[in-house]
């Protein structure tokens, strides 16, 4: 990797960005304008019939994307049942547009002090000590993809293990052994499966798309100013642009709204009253009544999910704590089997 940041903590680039290949110019902001831009109409044969779709793009070693998962798990399951979401992995490391770094001792440890900014932010947890920086992120990607045929509740824990290779343990799963060491002993996770569809034409043509589709931005995301530390205007890709990560792409009967970077739970909920006004949403909605019920659902859970998917806040009675460099994660006592961060020494505790 070269030491460009790959989603940079800075005001967006200015309003005269050059639109990408075969996209309208980007419409220059206004001083004032809100960060998140208005409704925008698209003809109704775009829209999904009837519903809301949601587009995330995003990728298993974003810091960014990392600490906005309890938001959009909150925001899943707001929607759940309501609406179609869909998941595109834009491989923000890319061994195809970023050159080895000269000095990797240098590169790690200037990217561990660019996640530590990050997750002072987002306040999630991070790695008392990053080992490398991840060379790429296709193999973690190719996994992530893979692993949707084995149903959503493993899907999930698939990438939640990916993401917590590289932001608990430190070791970014960035080859297919390390994928594979990383998702090792998950329960009802097809090991064997998992390794044969990640080389599947299938799996490789899917991420080629998602890749090709991450970098098409809208137009809404060229140029845009917006508040600190990831407004989330679209970043330089080789030739060409790309979302900033995590970006939610929302159509509905009503247009089209874009929500990228670092974003508060409430402009997630804008934008779909503004595209789907008919969709009753309660912003108190997709509680669970404890953290023993979230830890059930969701396996892993940080400080920002109990404030977010708890009522009480309260950390859960039964689980495995793992300490972190900025804070514990809990483990449900079967996804902690096996889990590398313990295997490894880290410290934890019943």
């Amino acid at each position: 990797m070269t030491a460009a940041p790959p989603e940079p903590a800075e005001p967006a680039p200015p309003a005269a960005t050059p639109a990408v290949p075969g996209l309208p110019a980007a419409t220059p902001a206004l001083p004032g304008a809100p960060a998140a831009p208005a409704a925008t109409p698209v003809p109704a044969a775009e829209a999904p019939p009837g519903g809301l779709e949601v587009v995330e793009y995003t990728d298993p070693v974003c810091p960014w994307a990392w600490g906005s998962e309890p938001r959009l798990r909150r925001l899943r399951a707001l929607l759940a049942g309501r609406a179609a979401w869909r998941t595109v992995y834009g491989v923000l490391f890319d061994e195809e547009e970023d050159d080895p770094a000269p000095d990797p001792a240098a590169e790690t440890a200037w990217y561990a002090g660019y996640v530590a900014d990050i997750t002072a932010h987002t306040g999630a947890p991070r790695a008392a000590r990053l080992g490398w920086v991840a060379a790429s992120s296709r193999p973690a990607s190719l996994a992530a993809l893979a692993a949707d045929r084995q149903g959503v509740r493993v899907s999930a824990a698939v990438l939640r293990r990916l993401r917590e290779s590289a932001f608990v343990l430190g070791e970014p799963a960035d080859t297919p052994q390390r994928v594979l060491a990383a998702v090792a002993g998950l329960r009802g996770l097809d090991e064997a499966l998992l390794e044969r569809d990640m080389t599947e034409r299938r799996t490789i043509d899917r991420l080629a798309a998602d890749r090709a589709e991450t970098r098409s931005p809208v137009r809404e995301v060229l140029g845009l100013h917006g508040p600190g530390p990831h407004p989330g205007a679209a970043r330089e890709a080789g030739d060409g642009y790309r979302y900033a990560l995590p970006t939610l792409l929302l159509t509905g009967p009503a247009g089209r709204r874009v929500v990228p970077g670092w974003r508060p739970l409430g402009e997630y909920l804008d934008a779909v009253r503004a595209v789907a006004p008919d969709l009753r949403i309660d912003p108190e909605g997709g509680l669970l009544p404890d953290a023993d019920a979230a830890l059930e659902r969701h396996l892993s859970l940080t400080r920002a999910d109990l404030e977010l998917l708890v009522v009480d806040r309260r950390p859960p009675t039964r689980a495995v704590l793992v300490e972190s460099g900025n804070g514990p994660l809990w483990f449900a006592s079967a996804y902690a089997e096996g889990h590398p961060a313990l295997a490894a020494g880290r410290p934890s505790r019943r």
